[in-house]
């Protein structure tokens, strides 16, 4: 698998486990007993997918790992700020700095 293709792939499985977990979130919290079987359901579904989607390419995951964790993070902060209006701190900022940093050092540092 080529790596545009590789990149790719890990974006979809970090769209999908965040969303994922988004949406439990979102029902654990719903206000009816409706609301709540439905999200935790999609979440239970998108969970899957996410599943599906990270381990049905033959690549060497753990070399990805630090790409992927990247991946998930960013996204989750996007997920959050836009979905929870929980915009990142100074805190995660930083933190979030050191996990680019620690994706580059896994990926790219033999």
């Amino acid at each position: 698998m080529n790596l545009a293709l590789s990149l790719l792939c890990l974006l979809l499985a970090a769209i999908l486990e965040a969303s994922g977990d988004a949406l439990v979130r979102a029902g654990l919290h719903a206000a009816t007993s409706a609301a709540k079987a439905g999200l935790l359901a999609l979440g239970a579904a998108v969970l899957f997918a996410y599943g599906c989607a990270v381990n049905a390419p033959s690549w060497d995951f753990g070399r990805l790992l630090g790409v992927y964790v990247v991946l998930f993070f960013l996204v989750a902060q996007l997920i959050g700020w836009l979905v929870f209006h929980q915009r990142p701190g100074n805190g995660i900022l930083i933190g979030g700095a050191f996990i680019v940093a620690g994706g580059a050092i896994v990926s790219f540092v033999q």
